[in-house]
């Protein structure tokens, strides 16, 4: 996983273009798929996005995803689960101070975020985890409030 995690960021521009491609079908699709399930299609979907984000980002399917913004770097990841940049204890190898065998989540971020066209957006702050959203479909959410 770690190794797809990085892969991910260095390939930030490349996924961005894709999700660029394939968000209305898959939205689209969402939406007709909840018009006549409704609730039932949420276990289903958060376990295929679970799936999915989990491979590629190494998402924790925290609800609130931010992958778009970070340079395909899931904060989450980050053992402090800093949303807004690195912590102080970045070593000077961008390693974690917390787990020194991994590069710190938000200097992957950075390096994702300046290949993207939507890159500045990691300089937005993020407010706080809503952790009542935890293992919910962040694509669900979204299909159902641009409906």
């Amino acid at each position: 996983m770690y190794a797809v995690r990085l892969w991910s960021t260095r390939h930030a521009r490349v996924l961005e273009r894709v999700y660029e491609l394939v968000n209305p079908a898959v939205l689209g699709g969402l939406r007709a798929l909840d018009k006549m399930f409704g609730a039932k299609i949420d276990r289903p979907v958060a376990a295929v996005e679970a799936a999915a984000k989990g491979f590629l980002f190494d998402c924790k399917m925290c609800g609130n995803c931010v992958l778009s913004r970070t340079g395909m770097s899931c904060p989450m990841n980050c053992p402090k689960q800093i949303r807004n940049g690195p912590c102080g204890g970045v070593r000077d190898d961008g390693s974690c101070e917390v787990d020194a065998s991994m590069r710190c989540v938000w200097v992957e971020a950075w390096a994702g975020a300046a290949q993207m066209r939507g890159g500045a957006k990691i300089s937005e702050l993020e407010g706080w985890v809503d952790h009542r959203l935890a293992g919910s479909s962040s694509w669900l959410r979204i299909a159902r409030d641009d409906q």
